[in-house]
């Protein structure tokens, strides 16, 4: 598959044509930023360590059942993915209290929650990708209502998987977020579901595994990465 131009640079990650009109390649940088890009820093390894882990984990959703984006490992660090028409709007699934939900809440940080909370976020960096809830999204004409509906079950599904498949491997799912996307009518998972975009715990000491150790400088934050994939199954050699 031939690489072709740069269609979109994201803050850790790039998205290119291909000779198929269908498909794209999603090439994993070694970027690493968080508070909304403010904080940037490049982390070797990482690019490696997220393009595998995301193949892993939307192989693990495919065999559930869950329609993906993701179609093959090209090599270290690109993916091939089928275009999609993206939903600006993430998809955030909370089985325990961190983050963002403390401080607007005021609630103490290690909370479960039951049954988890899910929200909305409107995808806007300039705005600090605010708060949002389905009649803002009906009403902008961001998402069709179905499709909607469709994003919030498999949020939830992707959930039940996911939190089985690291329970299982000694930690906490604490949280993610997920992005959608429309291709041909049908709603798959796009982007990408690495420890970027959630936060992963260890279920004995509570230690942060995730990409709250850049935004803490709590450092070992590639170690930690490929920690969490190999507690999963998953070997970054080769």
């Amino acid at each position: 598959m031939k690489k072709g131009t740069e269609l979109y640079s994201g803050k850790a990650k790039s998205v290119y044509l291909t000779d198929d009109p269908d498909l794209l390649i999603l090439h994993f940088r070694d970027d690493t930023s968080a508070f909304d890009g403010k904080k940037i820093q490049k982390l070797d390894r990482k690019g490696m360590v997220n393009n595998k882990f995301n193949a892993f984990i939307m192989g693990k959703l495919a065999e559930a059942g869950i329609p993906t984006h993701f179609q093959s490992l090209l090599n270290d660090q690109d993916s091939l993915v089928l275009k999609l028409d993206m939903i600006p709007v993430e998809c955030v699934v909370r089985n325990i209290a961190a983050g963002s939900i403390c401080r607007r809440l005021g609630v103490e940080e290690g909370i479960d929650l039951d049954p988890p909370t899910f929200e909305f976020f409107l995808k806007d960096d300039e705005r600090g990708d605010p708060m949002i809830n389905e009649y803002h999204i009906q009403a902008f004409g961001w998402a069709e209502k179905e499709h909607v509906e469709r994003m919030k079950t498999l949020t939830f599904a992707v959930n039940d998987v996911l939190t089985a498949l690291f329970s299982a491997a000694g930690m906490l799912l604490v949280d993610f977020k997920l992005e959608f996307g429309v291709h041909n009518g049908e709603v798959y998972l796009g982007d990408e579901f690495t420890p970027d975009g959630c936060r992963v715990w260890d279920v004995e000491t509570r230690e942060k595994l995730d990409k709250d150790r850049f935004r803490q400088d709590l450092g070992d934050v590639v170690e930690s990465y490929e920690l969490v994939g190999a507690r999963l199954g998953l070997s970054f050699d080769g």
